[in-house]
């Protein structure tokens, strides 16, 4: 099946068939019943696999005028139909149940694990995070608040004073060195 997203909205002009001016008008006809896929697809409640609904019309088609015998298109539709719903059969039946198992040993881990350790690892921080909370800032405000700001009542009277005549002596007892 082809998604909406790909489909381009034509206008269709009713004036044109009741119009007998001698115009030529090109007629389509529908495409022919052999074409429609007689399989009948997976349900899918869910929509969760649209994508995957794929017919022989998706992927194969013939232009109007130059046709190729209709018993080409029936054998073509007929294999390409087999193909498709016996593979996935087949497919399904080496790995659908194993890779079922899997999920479920996978999100009964998941389930037990959440049940028994996430939630009471929350509950258990949430009751002792605010008392933790607290000590912590107890110790901040006694020993490192105060072992701060004396250094940096002492690093506040550092100055540092440079002129340009102490810059040039520097440069100069340089270039006498080299």
């Amino acid at each position: 099946m082809v998604s909406d997203d790909c489909l381009v909205e034509c206008k269709i002009d009713d004036d044109s068939e009741e119009d007998d001016g001698g115009g030529e008008q090109m007629n389509t006809p529908p495409p022919p019943p052999e074409f429609a896929s007689k399989a009948p697809t997976p349900a899918d409640p869910y929509g969760i696999n649209k994508h995957l609904q794929v017919e022989v019309s998706d992927v194969l088609a013939e232009p109007a005028t130059p046709r190729s015998i209709d018993q080409v298109w029936i054998y073509s539709v007929t294999g390409f139909e087999s193909a498709r719903v016996w593979t996935y059969r087949c497919l399904t039946l080496l790995f659908a149940v194993p890779f079922a198992l899997l999920c479920g040993i996978f999100l009964a881990v998941l389930a037990c694990l959440h049940v028994w350790f996430v939630v009471p690892c929350i509950q258990l921080s949430n009751t002792f995070l605010p008392c933790l909370r607290s000590l912590c800032m107890c110790a901040v405000n006694v020993v490192i608040s105060p072992f701060c700001m004396s250094v940096a009542l002492c690093c506040s009277q550092i100055a540092l004073s440079l002129s340009n005549k102490d810059w040039h002596q520097m440069r100069d007892k340089e270039a006498v060195g080299v």
